[in-house]
This record gives C-alpha cells, structure tokens and sequence, in this order.
C-alpha cells in the first residue's frame, strides 16, 4: 500500500518530554501508520552542500543541543539502521545522476528522533537519515525529493522534519503565537492546497513576514518542505493535519501530502 509523505516540524528538543496536543498528535500519528518497512528522514540539523546518507545497521542517539533540562541527554532512540534500504536510496539517486555519499557513524540527530521518539516510541522501525541543503534552489530540493517517491509504494514513511515558522531570537515565554507567524503559516498553507509550486518556489520574495519566519540563519529548518513535497509530486495533494506554535515563534505543524 502506497503511504503518505510528511513535513513535520519537531520544534524545541523538549518536545520529546512534554506531553501536550502536538505530541498527542504526534502519538496518534504513529498509531494510525501502523509499522512501515522503513522510515526515511531529511533532516533540518544535516545541511550539507552534498547530499548525505546513513548507512549504518544501528544508530547511536545525538545530544545536539545545549542548555537543556539534564533529563534531556539520558534519552536515547536506538532504532537500527537499514542498509539495504540506504542502498535503495543510491539506486534511485544513481538513476537520476545526483551525486550523494554515504556515512558511517554518524547517528540519530534531535530532528529526526525527537519526532520518531513520539510516533514511534518502541524504536524498532529501521531508520535512515537524509541530509538537506539549504543553499540549492527550492526546485532543486523538491526534484531531489521526488527521486525518492518510488519508496512511498515500498512500504516506506517519508518524513521531512524541520520548520515552517522557526526563529529562535524571538521566542517569548508564551506559546500565544506572534501575528506575522501566523499569518506566514496561513500564506504557506494556501500554497500547499494549491499546491502553487510557482509561489511557494519564490517564497522568499512573495510570503509575508518571510525573514521574521525563515531568518537566514534558520533556513535549514523550512526546506525539508520541498524535499517531501517532491515526493507527493505525482498526486499533488496536501492536508493540514495540525497547527500549534511554540513560545509564540516555533510553528508546530504537520503536512501530510499524497
């Protein structure tokens, strides 16, 4: 059965310990998929100007942030790797002459288990990691993206994980969601459920707000869009699943497209 491809975002790395309506949802979400052959994350903490893969057979588990509650760094996601499922990816990114390299021993970073921690939390689902390059054109990263839509009818779950609202120099102590953030979020979602690629591709130009939501230090954390809209390329199809915010300039929201 072919399965959906998903942008979701994994705001702060406190969200793996709070329990609230996001990871409820997020909770539900891995219910509701049942167990996929495989999960394939791009990930807004690997930029890379070369397209990445993990190739291990197991994971350890990233502590890639700092300043955090101590209960944060005992928490581990040791979902195995797949790296027969790492060479599916070659193959497909070798058909379409995109030069990729594989890694060893990198890990798990918190885009990718903080999410999987709350959907998936048995950890026993192999992972591999993609990385992103916020530097190419969004037509580029979605064209990446849909090199891999063949692995939607494999039995793999597609995930980007980032950002779509995501500036941490102005987060307040609240979760009351700042006006511009919303309404960046609203114009972001008429795109989608046009599936307007000739906008959405000019975002940076057109979208309200675009250097309040996506700062040029944080745009890694809105491209894993792109990389999963390519995925869904042939249905064109996108639903909001849930919007929330976090201190008021993290958007927390879930796309899923088909």
């Amino acid at each position: 059965m072919k399965l959906p491809a998903f942008f979701i975002a994994h705001g702060s790395p406190v969200l793996a310990l709070e329990d609230n309506e996001y990871t409820r949802f997020l909770e539900r979400l891995g219910q509701d998929l049942g167990t996929p052959r495989g999960i394939v994350v791009f990930s807004a903490h690997w930029d890379s100007p070369e397209q990445l893969i993990t190739v291990d057979a197991e994971h350890e588990t990233q502590h890639d942030f700092y300043g955090f509650p101590e209960e944060m760094y005992s928490l581990t996601y040791p979902a195995p790797g797949d790296p027969a499922l790492s060479s599916r990816i070659s193959e497909l990114f070798n058909q379409s002459n995109l030069s990729h390299q594989p890694v060893l021993g990198r890990g798990l970073d918190h885009g990718v288990w903080v999410i999987l921690k709350k959907m998936f939390p048995q950890a026993d689902i192999p992972v591999v990691a993609l990385s992103v390059d916020s530097l190419r054109s969004p037509e580029e990263q979605y064209t990446i993206g849909r090199m891999l839509a063949p692995l939607r009818e494999e039995g793999i779950l597609l995930l980007g994980s980032g950002g779509l609202v995501h500036n941490l120099r102005m987060l307040k102590q609240d979760d009351q969601p700042e006006s511009w953030a919303q309404e960046f979020d609203a114009w972001i979602a008429k795109g989608l459920e046009s599936w307007d690629l000739p906008s959405l591709f000019a975002y940076e130009k057109k979208a309200p707000h675009v250097r309040d939501a996506v700062p040029s230090y944080g745009r890694e954390h809105f491209v894993p869009l792109f990389y999963i809209m390519g995925t869904a390329d042939a249905g064109r199809q996108a639903q909001l699943m849930i919007q929330a915010y976090q201190y008021g300039t993290l958007s927390l929201n879930c796309w899923m497209v088909d």
